[in-house]
């Protein structure tokens, strides 16, 4: 997004992401915090198959790109952080992650440290 784009938002209820092939591109943000990661990191492993498979067949289906936003206390508390970190690496550019620690007293994991700010 930039400055002044419309964004929809979506707050609890039933989370999914089922694009047909023919859809548009979407780019997606997906926001989360402790483990309200859970339904986002499903819909993440969906775009990561449908990034293999449009890849792969060449099938219809146009796959936008996916930035989530990940929030905890600390690094410790970042549910699927290493699955995480192995999407953004297999689909660079196409999966981004950021994630935020509030709480953090350790040192940050250096496979970690690019990817997280915090105070």
């Amino acid at each position: 997004c930039t400055l002044d784009s419309e964004v929809a938002l979506r707050v609890g209820g039933d989370f999914f992401f089922d694009p047909q092939p023919g859809d548009s591109p979407v780019e997606l943000v997906l926001i989360a915090g402790g483990v309200g990661i859970n339904p986002l990191f499903s819909i993440l492993l969906h775009i990561a198959d449908l990034h293999e498979y449009q890849e792969g067949k060449g099938n219809g289906y146009k796959m936008g790109t996916v930035k989530l936003y990940y929030s905890a206390k600390n690094t410790s508390e970042l549910l699927f952080k290493k699955n995480i970190l192995g999407l953004m690496n297999a689909f660079p550019g196409k999966i981004t992650c950021r994630f935020h620690v509030t709480q953090q007293r350790s040192k940050i994991c250096k496979e970690l440290q690019p990817h997280v700010t915090g105070k």
